[in-house]
């Protein structure tokens, strides 16, 4: 009978089937590693992308994946998810890091996996055939926030690299009034060159002004928006609500059959723009191997960093986004 058995890569080496590895190694500089489970036949049964972060302030952290919201093992039986978490902490133990994290939907049963953070869930939307079904399943009061938008003359714009100043502007303009240090514009970059046609931006504009943006990422057969802004100046305007309903019809245009909104903390804000449109809650479970300090030393609910938040949204835009993307890809 065939054994399983165990192929690691070590050296700046991202698994080339993983967009998200390889886009985010590159453009945050990232030492990559790329773990993988294999019968003696060679067919691949498992494998997990990991991400070295490290900085002085925060410390060493073991990732899959910082940014994305769900990553972790992917594997097609329990003994090669088992023996890649096993090749994961010996990892962890050899590159000295505080703690391993794998950002799971569904929790592996690992003696080392004995941390975990459960606070927030998925926001999935199971998408219909057409986008006339897709509006007739809105609640009256979504349509009519929509209907604002396209009364408040406001244009929507698709594209690519060519749209990529107009959404980072939102973007690093909302980062800095939510107090969080902004990525780097070239995150979006490599994301866009890495997924191809299979990445494209929406940006919402008002007189030629750019007061929405959101990356959108399709995926066998699941569309997800990674990152989605909009300026509170123009709250009124319903530009953001204008904008996902673009979002969504984008995704069934493409005849995906599920729409990814992220994650959320249950009863936040977040949580109910979200399932206003008929978003349903999916697990999410990110476990740890922690070795130094605790899981939540690193989160940005944590006490510790309320003043920071306070200052950083009192910093000019232009300044947040400088020293923002040095410190962002520190923190895991």
């Amino acid at each position: 009978m065939a054994t399983t058995t165990l192929e690691v890569t070590t050296e700046n080496t991202p698994d080339t089937r993983d967009h998200y590895h390889c886009a985010l190694a590159s453009s945050l500089r990232y030492s990559a590693y790329s773990l993988k489970a294999r019968l003696d036949d060679g067919s691949l049964q498992a494998r997990l992308p990991l991400l070295l972060v490290s900085s002085r302030l925060f410390g060493r952290f073991l990732v899959s994946l910082p940014y994305v919201n769900s990553a972790g093992v992917m594997a097609d039986n329990d003994e090669a998810a088992s023996k890649l978490i096993d090749a994961a902490v010996a990892l962890a133990d050899e590159l000295d890091v505080d703690h391993l994290q794998l950002r799971h939907e569904k929790e592996i049963d690992h003696p080392k996996l004995t941390d975990s953070i459960r606070s927030k869930v998925l926001m999935r939307l199971s998408l219909p055939e057409t986008t006339d079904e897709l509006w007739k399943s809105f609640k009256p009061k979504v349509r009519n926030q929509v209907r604002k938008g396209e009364k408040c003359n406001l244009d929507v714009h698709w594209g690519n690299q060519d749209r990529l100043d107009d959404f980072y502007t939102v973007f690093a303009r909302n980062m800095r009034d939510l107090g969080t240090p902004v990525y780097p514009k070239r995150l979006f970059e490599s994301i866009l060159a890495a997924f191809g046609d299979d990445a494209e931006l929406c940006v919402v504009h008002k007189a030629g002004r750019p007061i929405a943006g959101a990356l959108l990422v399709h995926q066998s057969g699941r569309t997800e928006v990674p990152s989605a802004s909009s300026l509170r100046a123009f709250n009124s305007t319903n530009a953001n609500m204008l904008m996902y309903w673009h979002l969504l019809k984008r995704a069934v245009e493409r005849g995906q059959k599920e729409f990814d909104f992220g994650r959320s903390t249950e009863g936040s804000n977040t949580y109910r723009f979200k399932k206003q449109w008929g978003a349903q809650p999916h697990p999410s479970v990110w476990q740890y191997y922690v070795r130094r300090g605790s899981v939540g030393d690193t989160r940005p609910d944590s006490p510790k960093y309320r003043l920071a938040i306070r200052v950083w949204q009192k910093m000019p835009v232009w300044l947040a986004n400088r020293i923002g993307p040095p410190i962002v890809r520190g923190i895991p």
